[in-house]
């Protein structure tokens, strides 16, 4: 957690859509601590599928996959990152979804697309030990 909150400035805030996680997520090391908790509690595992950055605005954007392991469950969406000029820790990210994750859906994606063909992971590529 130390090494996470060391990427993000003090004031960060991470945003999500509505009735996400509680809404905003205030702070460096808070961001951290919650990420941290759902590794912990949600055997969480990312991927980052694609990344598009402009050093000349401080910005960038990546399309991941979250894989709950402990719930079976995965959704995908992407993430627009703003970058403190000084420093290059992160101060901002702005989540959006490709749909909220509803209860009793195992994978949350875009209807239709063509996950495979495009060469995204279809599964969690590394297996993480999880609490029950």
């Amino acid at each position: 957690m130390t090494k996470m909150t060391a990427c993000f400035t003090e004031d960060a805030v991470h945003y999500f859509p509505p009735s996400m996680y509680g809404g905003a997520w205030r702070g460096g090391r808070a961001i951290a601590e919650r990420w941290a908790e759902f590794v912990a509690t949600k055997g969480s595992a990312w991927t980052v599928d694609r990344l598009i950055v402009d050093p000349d605005s401080h910005q960038a954007v990546i399309e991941w996959t979250h894989y709950k392991t402990a719930e079976g469950t995965m959704l995908r969406g992407d993430e627009w990152y703003i970058f403190e000029p000084e420093t290059g820790l992160i101060n901002e990210i702005r989540a959006y979804y490709a749909a909220a994750q509803h209860p009793g859906v195992k994978v949350t994606e875009l209807e239709g697309f063509d996950y495979e063909g495009r060469g995204y992971h279809l599964s969690c590529p590394v297996p993480r030990p999880h609490s029950a």
